[in-house]
């Protein structure tokens, strides 16, 4: 499955643009996730951006956003801490269950980490948790600033060099990190987590995943990275990470239902999500997926177009229909394939249109079927089929249109 990736942006907890992707699986999406980056990290770094593609390939959307002051995000560094990243979360979440759908799993890689197992719980759709080379208490960033923390306790403020940036960390920023106990958290954490952590971390102890592992219950899972090391720069690596969230979480997410109003449950609702020009939520029952257009036509390409739907509509209707005949007079015939096509035609050169729709002119919308039946060699089964895929019901409604009734609340 392919994915497609959009730019977004929200307001964050202290009220600075935070900047944002979100990696969009191509088909039916199973569920939405938010992946929170390591400490001074971004959204950007190589293993965030592969992990999320590779699990929007696998049918979970990912949303992954800068924190405040942090890459494109605007704002103050100096005055966020953990704290303020535990909010920005949940203005993450808050921004998809307007949008699109809550998230249903968090995935946090070191601090953010830390982050997404000190606030699980304040996010009631959340069915899941993993982290990535997490520290068990936030404060474990601390050895980052070296020398530099005597300065920040004596004077206030400090500037550090991290990763080869400098930046400004103040007083309020400790104390923050040492009035945060992840492992209280983690111990009243009543949701599946899986644990992911490389024995050879140099950064974040293979320890701390053990203090996390113990304090979480059951159902619990812990992933050895072997050797992978912090930042998870290795393809293969970041690569195995995702196929094991995947897999692991699709336990937990894939019987998540989206409920609307009980007014409107049977309906098929569709919603524009604001990216891009065309691109539509659309929800039938518990599936979600997108409607789009092609980038040709100044869309996103994020789904199929509407006449692709119809044309599936048609497909689907026509497969089920033989293959409930077929079974119901018990013909031995293997998987029956239906390819549609689509196109429009002035009316003058419809062949099979009666001589009224000719002489109204204009262009109609002609649906072509190409039906393979496997090791189908009897013709004169194949009549049979052939007749019993005109009776699909939305065969007819194409043929003898429909109704359209519409009112605007």
């Amino acid at each position: 499955m392919n994915s497609t990736t959009q730019r977004v942006d929200f307001d964050g907890s202290q009220g600075a643009k935070l900047s944002a992707r979100l990696d969009m699986p191509a088909g039916a999406i199973k569920s939405y996730a938010i992946f929170a980056h390591c400490f001074t990290c971004s959204k950007d770094l190589h293993a965030t951006k592969r992990i999320s593609a590779e699990l929007s390939r696998q049918g979970i959307a990912v949303l992954r956003f800068d924190f405040t002051g942090l890459g494109n995000s605007k704002g103050d560094f100096a005055s966020t801490n953990f704290s303020s990243n535990r909010e920005d979360l949940i203005v993450a979440a808050d921004y998809l269950r307007e949008n699109f759908e809550a998230p249903s799993l968090l995935i946090g890689h070191s601090l953010g980490g830390a982050a997404v197992l000190s606030i699980a719980e304040e996010i009631p759709e959340v069915s899941a948790v993993a982290t990535i080379g997490a520290p068990s208490e936030a404060k474990h960033v601390v050895h980052n600033f070296g020398v530099k923390i005597d300065e920040i306790q004596d004077a206030g403020e400090a500037t550090v060099s991290l990763g080869g940036r400098d930046f400004s960390i103040r007083k309020q920023f400790l104390d923050d990190l040492e009035a945060n106990d992840v492992l209280e958290k983690v111990s009243r954490l009543k949701k599946p987590l899986l644990v992911l952590h490389s024995p050879i971390d140099q950064t974040v102890g293979i320890e701390n995943a053990t203090q996390i592992f113990v304090a979480a219950k059951h159902p619990k899972s812990f992933v050895s990275l072997d050797n992978a090391d912090h930042l998870v720069t290795h393809d293969k690596d970041a690569d195995f990470v995702a196929s094991i969230i995947s897999a692991w979480a699709i336990r937990y997410i894939s019987d998540q239902t989206t409920y609307v109003d009980a007014e409107t449950s049977n309906d098929v609702i569709v919603t524009e999500t604001g990216l891009g020009k065309f691109q539509n939520k659309i929800s039938a029952g518990q599936h979600q997926l997108l409607g789009d257009e092609p980038k040709s036509v100044g869309g996103l390409d994020s789904g199929p177009s509407p006449y692709d739907y119809l044309a599936a509509a048609l497909g689907t209707c026509t497969s089920m229909t033989m293959r409930m005949y077929a079974d119901f007079k018990k013909f031995d015939v293997g998987k029956i394939s239906v390819a549609v096509s689509h196109k429009k035609i002035h009316a003058k050169d419809c062949q099979e249109c009666t001589d009224e729709e000719r002489a109204g002119g204009g262009k109609i919308d002609v649906f072509e079927r190409k039906i393979e039946v496997e090791g189908l060699d009897d013709p004169e089964l194949s009549e049979k089929l052939l007749k019993i895929a005109d009776k699909c019901p939305v065969h007819k409604t194409l043929e003898n249109g429909a109704k359209v009734e519409t009112n605007i609340k």
